[in-house]
């Protein structure tokens, strides 16, 4: 006489793999790409004319397709883009090549000088992604740094850390964000 070996019951085997599947999907975290975070400005009616702005309140920043950085036409290392961005905009010595600022009242901050500086960004098609989002990360974090200085001057904490809505309306119109993207074209470089 054989023994038989006695059968695995395996009636709850899918169950048990579909919980497993659905815990492993819910708890595990998928990288995803992240995007550049602008707010773009409101389309420009089609009545309305163009936005004239003296050559003195523009910083020309331009990337040829070999990932060289032009400032006003000058060579550029990319480390250096952030502080050239912070003391155009801020213009501490109320230089005549660099911004015109404007007297403005803002509340919660009384009077102040705002930038008239804008920064024009220019790049070529054949920029590498990498160096785009470089630049990018540099001339955010030139208006991100400008705009804790006046927080902390202001506030005593930095600008990520404001908790009241009327304070961080406050520094953003004193420091707005004023990066002006042109459409890519080719541009050339070495």
């Amino acid at each position: 006489m054989l023994k038989r070996t006695p059968e695995l019951n395996t009636a709850s085997m899918a169950d048990i793999s579909f919980l497993l599947l659905t815990f492993f999907l819910l708890t595990s975290s998928i990288d995803t790409d992240q995007g550049i975070t602008r707010k773009l400005p409101p389309p420009q009616p089609k009545d309305q004319k163009a936005i004239d702005i003296k050559d003195r309140n523009v910083l020309k920043v331009l990337v040829n397709k070999s990932d060289n950085l032009l400032v006003q036409g000058k060579p550029i290392n990319i480390r250096e883009l952030k502080e050239a961005a912070k003391l155009f905009l801020a213009n501490p010595g109320r230089r005549v090549d660099y911004p015109e600022m404007e007297e403005k009242t803002i509340p919660g901050l009384g009077k102040i000088s705002v930038s008239k500086g804008v920064i024009s960004l220019k790049n070529d098609r054949g920029t590498s992604y990498e160096t785009y989002i470089q630049v990018q990360n540099e001339l955010t974090a030139a208006i991100n740094e400008l705009r804790n200085e006046l927080s902390k001057q202001k506030f005593g904490v930095a600008f990520k850390d404001l908790k009241n809505p009327g304070y961080i309306d406050a520094i953003s119109k004193a420091v707005p964000v004023s990066i002006s993207e042109a459409e890519p074209e080719n541009i050339g470089g070495n």
